[in-house]
């Protein structure tokens, strides 16, 4: 029952007011810590702008981009009215056109985020189902991990492999995250396209706001 209520009341609150706040270039430009945040956090590339609009219904509310790296600052998009929590897009690591100085302030911006924001309440680490986990990924799940920093792993673009491949990858992807230990026990498998996982993963970040 519980589950069930969760998961009608994500749905209202991802269906109404979902707004773009700001985009944060240094932590100093974040918003007050007023409300639970859940950062968005993946390889570049991995679909998180996608999966952003999918969540929330739109088209738009996040940019997407062929161009791996696109998101370079914090993109803080605000949920329900009055604001019940917000939404923080993080720069895609693991790749970006940009020059080496440009991505390791990100790097550290992230870093700093992720460890020190009083309000983040959960962060989902983001992996493209065609690839598994990556050694960058490896390294964000133990900083995370290092960090006591409570995050879900979801598997993105689930619709382009197949159901086989796509079974094995979970498999492994779940073994491995039992050996983090801030790593939550649920996988959570989606499709932007096709909209697989999507309710759950609504239900799942309505949990872990606490609200």
């Amino acid at each position: 029952m519980r589950q069930a209520g969760l998961a009608r009341e994500a749905a209202r609150l991802f269906s109404g007011r979902v707004e773009f706040l700001l985009s944060a270039p240094q932590l100093k430009f974040l918003p007050e810590p007023t409300v639970p945040e859940i950062a968005f956090c993946g390889r570049s590339n991995v679909g998180k702008s996608s999966l952003l609009n999918a969540l929330t219904g739109r088209k738009a509310i996040a940019r997407t981009s062929v161009t791996p790296g696109r998101t370079q600052e914090l993109n803080i998009f605000e949920v329900g009215e009055p604001t019940r929590f917000r939404l923080v897009d993080m720069p895609g690591y693991g790749f970006a056109k940009a020059p080496p100085k440009v991505v390791e302030k990100w790097r550290k911006l992230m870093r700093t985020y992720l460890r020190g924001r009083p309000v983040l309440a959960r962060t989902l680490v983001l992996v493209d189902s065609r690839h598994g986990l990556k050694d960058v990924d490896r390294d964000m799940m133990t900083m995370l991990d290092e960090a006591a920093v409570g995050y879900r792993l979801v598997l993105t673009k689930a619709d382009k492999v197949k159901a086989s491949v796509l079974e094995a990858v979970a498999a492994k992807v779940a073994e491995e995250a039992r050996k983090h230990p801030a790593a939550y026990p649920e996988l959570h498998i989606t499709s932007s396209e096709k909209g697989m996982g999507l309710p759950e993963l609504r239900a799942a970040v309505l949990e872990d706001t606490g609200i």
